[in-house]
């Protein structure tokens, strides 16, 4: 039986703790991501969290090395909102990869040779992802929601500011933004290990007492660009269709989940047989929202052949509208439910993907627990799809990637 527990301190301790399980999963969640990068720079929260998770620490030359060596695996990313470093390794080596952990982020050694070569690294993956239409089209859309703003660059940084990010940069981030911002560690596993306490993993306490003191501000977000004509392009084309949404804790978040497992790629759902069974649109799309600090994104992705571009952008408003309008039927309410809480319960017994769902609502249980989650799930009911949809339909905006000229 899954068992949670908490820890107070300047890093809030959140556990899973199930003696069944086999592995452990570390998750160091802080509340900085590349929304906070600084104008110019974008991509230097991207950069900060390759370099943490390269540099030497302690007395081995990588926590990601060293955590593989173990037969474990080490992985960091970026969000707009949220950095997340984690590592899954063996329940006996959990003491040493925690404190490690703790060290790697909060205490890192800063070497220009590891900058450079974590730079020509981020450069491969900005080159990977230009060359994937399905995240061009998605950098587009928030850059289309959010024009001018941090929201809307895209999180991976720019190849001209990332060329800019010296060691001086990245260690006035990590100093001025990561360690001020909010953090928490969670725990996925049979036990918590013993150095969950920052303290006994040798974190200073002027570097804790940092920690959480920044304040949370951004700009407020601009309106978004008027709706423009899709420019489709001659080739197999990436459309991305949505509109914002509600934060991460406004209580109106479930219902816009639930909408995306209405309209989501499940053979269950009214978009799945409107646009793959009916009109054989589509054959990969999905759809999904995520809450933020103070706004929110819903979004479908679909891929089209040429010449389908407008009439699947059709079948999608229309979908939209026919829930907007009517709601939706009670079976595919009722499935639609089923489908998002799955999504958690299934989150939940991976511990992985366990320790992320945790540290994405917020890195700490506080008042939330899985169970509410379900419960603010089954609460949802045909009236607020209805008005969700109706929210999207009257901001619905799209792009296309690759474009026509």
């Amino acid at each position: 039986m899954h068992q949670f527990t908490t820890v107070d301190g300047p890093v809030p301790v959140v556990g899973m703790i199930d003696e069944r399980l086999s592995t452990t999963t570390i998750c160091l969640a802080s509340k900085y991501g590349s929304r906070l990068d600084p104008e110019g720079q974008c991509g230097l929260a991207h950069v900060l969290e390759h370099v943490l998770m390269s540099a030497p620490v302690g007395a081995v030359p990588s926590l990601s090395e060293y955590v593989e060596r173990l037969g474990g695996h080490a992985n960091a990313e970026t969000g707009l909102d949220r950095m997340l470093f984690y590592a899954q390794i063996a329940p006996d080596d959990a003491d040493e990869i925690a404190g490690l952990l703790y060290q790697a982020v909060l205490r890192p050694r800063w070497s220009d040779d590891v900058l450079e070569q974590e730079k020509r690294a981020v450069f491969q993956e900005l080159a990977a992802a230009a060359a994937d239409h399905s995240d061009v089209a998605q950098d587009a859309f928030f850059a289309h929601s959010f024009p001018g703003h941090p929201m809307g660059r895209p999180v991976a940084g720019t190849k001209a500011d990332i060329e800019r990010c010296g060691t001086t940069s990245v260690a006035a981030a990590h100093a001025e933004r990561l360690l001020t911002a909010p953090l928490s560690l969670i725990v996925v596993g049979p036990r918590l290990p013993k150095t969950v306490d920052p303290v006994v993993a040798g974190i200073e306490p002027r570097i804790l007492a940092a920690i959480g003191t920044a304040p949370a501000t951004m700009p407020p977000s601009p309106p978004p660009l008027p709706p423009q004509p899709v420019r489709w392009s001659t080739e197999f084309t990436w459309l991305c269709a949505g509109a914002r949404s509600v934060p991460e804790h406004d209580p109106r978040r479930p219902h816009f989940n639930v909408l995306a497992q209405l309209l989501g790629s499940s053979p269950s759902s009214l978009l799945y047989r409107r646009l793959r069974g009916e009109a054989g649109l589509a054959y990969t799309f999905y759809a999904w929202n995520r809450g933020y600090a103070d706004t929110g994104v819903w979004r479908v992705l679909a891929g089209v052949e040429p010449g389908n571009g407008d009439a699947a952008l059709d079948v999608i408003r229309t979908a939209l509208d026919e829930v907007a309008t009517k709601g939706p039927a009670p079976e595919d309410l009722a499935s639609a439910r089923r489908q998002a809480r799955m999504r958690v319960l299934t989150s939940m017994d991976t511990p992985l993907d366990c320790a992320r769902f945790l540290a994405l609502r917020g890195g700490g249980l506080g008042s939330w627990s899985p169970a509410d989650e379900v419960a603010y799930i089954d609460a949802v009911t045909a009236d607020d799809l209805r008005r969700a949809a109706a929210h999207v339909r009257d901001g619905l905006r799209a792009v296309a990637s690759p474009a026509a000229p």
